[in-house]
């Protein structure tokens, strides 16, 4: 069944300040079709230089004045958990509004409020779990003491291709460590980050602690970046973009932690269990029309299966239902907007006059789906490894396929890119995956998975390389977000 949207899916927005709903200081608004039929679903306030002040402002009383950062911690873990519960009950709503802005199939936008309510759990419980260290020092009249403080105001800057559950990466151990935030989330997807403003204050997060301003990159992303009342950019997105951001960030020099972009390898050695290869390798580019950062995007098969392997991947890559996101059997929906349906079609062209071999997709769809922004997923076959499609980054349904022969031209290959932040190698061969997983220069290594084995809270994801600074997730993730302080003490008189 194939649902469209109507005009109750319309939603108006204005910016989230000191726990009130306010409109832009100039009233300038923005508005948001929907990538799978072109209907307006969202119209939301447009902010700028002014409205970032008022954010910030509202987000230091509440880190310098407020309870949060030192209230108990048992009471911050509560609220949270409670903000875990509100997401999973307002999962439908808020999944919805994710499937009309980004145009990503309502089952995975469903499931991304869900995942996101798991995060806020798993940083409710560290919350609990901090503590310090007391250090004996090199004479008997000393003390020591290390202790772990909240950063301060943080200013966050989020993508759009999954724009709850990556925010919630930064948003859930800002909070358990004590931070209070300004957040900025992508022009094209603001509801959820709107929704989740909600969430927070019907949980019982104090004013002020979580604000959103709504707007361009130009007019709010840079203005939080030089901010000097921002002590910490927590930014995700492309590598290009991050760059921007790191120079507004130096004036004041701001603490910076980025997850940016990939172009992460497939390993296939001809021992794998190829039933469940093809299925990660289809699932490593084609989850979300491949807009994802972690995208296996080169797919790196031994040359004794290749053949074999590429075949059973078309026909799996043909079968796909791309379609209507809002219907519950669509696989693949559309490219969020025309600048970047325009992007994957240029490269679609350049892997043609590249002379690599196209075995599937490689077209706009047409048809029912044609006020759409859909693309069939596109495979090529015997990609050069200095093709454009096998180096630069599409953020699309688009895999480049190179066979390899042995372990260390595999290595080789898959190390020979500006990104380092995921990879994968498919063995029967425990042995071959741990010493190839060692050797990969990548943040994160798959073994025998892909995107189907999640990111479990508890690990670190994050890049080498041009793939990012910092990480997220896991203790390592919450770590970002605490100055460390050193006491020393002395003894007696």
């Amino acid at each position: 069944m194939t649902t469209t949207t109507d005009a109750s899916d319309l939603a108006v927005y204005d910016l989230f300040v000191d726990g009130r709903w306010q409109p832009s200081r100039t009233g300038r608004t923005s508005e948001r079709t929907s990538p799978g039929d072109g209907r307006l679903v969202g119209r939301y306030a447009r902010g700028d230089g002014a409205d970032v002040d008022l954010a910030v402002a509202a987000a230091r009383r509440a880190f310098d004045e407020g309870p949060w950062p030192t209230i108990d911690a048992t009471k911050r873990a509560a609220i949270m958990r409670r903000a875990a519960d509100l997401l999973r009950e307002r999962a439908d709503t808020i999944g919805r509004r994710i499937a009309l802005e980004l145009g990503k199939p309502i089952s995975m936008a469903r499931n991304e409020v869900v995942l996101t309510a798991e995060v806020f759990d798993y940083y409710a419980a560290l919350a609990l779990d901090q503590r310090g260290e007391l250090i004996s020092q090199h004479t008997a009249s000393a003390l020591g003491m290390i202790v772990k403080e909240p950063v301060g105001v943080v200013g966050m800057i989020t993508p759009w291709n999954f724009p709850l559950l990556l925010l919630s990466w930064k948003v859930a151990p800002a909070l358990a460590a004590g931070c209070t935030m300004v957040a900025k989330p992508a022009s094209l997807t603001p509801g959820s980050t709107l929704d989740l403003a909600s969430v927070l204050a019907d949980a019982g997060v104090p004013d002020g602690v979580y604000n959103v301003v709504t707007g361009g990159g130009a007019e709010v992303g840079d203005a939080l970046a030089q901010h000097p009342g921002i002590d910490k950019i927590a930014f995700t997105g492309s590598t290009e973009v991050g760059q921007t951001v790191m120079r507004a960030a130096v004036g004041t020099v701001k603490k910076v932690s980025m997850e940016l972009g990939g172009k992460s390898p497939n390993i296939v050695f001809a021992d794998a269990d190829l039933k469940q290869a093809v299925r990660g390798a289809y699932w490593g580019i084609f989850l979300n029309s491949g807009q994802a950062c972690q995208a296996g995007s080169r797919l790196l098969v031994q040359r004794e299966v290749h053949e074999e392997f590429v075949s059973s991947l078309v026909e799996m890559a043909r079968s796909s239902k791309v379609g209507d996101p809002l219907d519950e059997g669509t696989q693949i929906g559309p490219m969020v907007d025309q600048a970047q349906l325009d992007t994957v079609l240029d490269y679609i062209g350049k892997g043609r006059e590249a002379g690599a071999a196209l075995v599937a997709g490689g077209n706009r769809l047409g048809g029912e789906l044609a006020d759409g922004l859909y693309v069939e997923p596109t495979i090529f076959d015997n990609a050069a490894p200095d093709h454009a499609i096998s180096r630069e980054e599409i953020f699309g349904p688009v895999l480049a396929v190179t066979p390899f022969d042995t372990l260390d031209e595999a290595v080789r290959l898959a190390n020979d890119s500006p990104y380092g932040l995921a990879s994968a190698v498919w063995s029967t061969n425990i042995d071959t995956a741990i010493k190839t997983s060692k050797r990969l220069r990548a943040g994160t290594v798959w073994i025998n998975a892909y995107h189907d084995a999640g990111l479990p809270f508890c690990m670190p994801m994050g890049g080498y390389k041009s793939s990012g600074i910092g990480r997220e997730l896991g203790r390592e993730g919450l770590a970002q977000y605490f100055e460390t302080k050193a006491i020393h003490l002395r003894l007696g008189r």
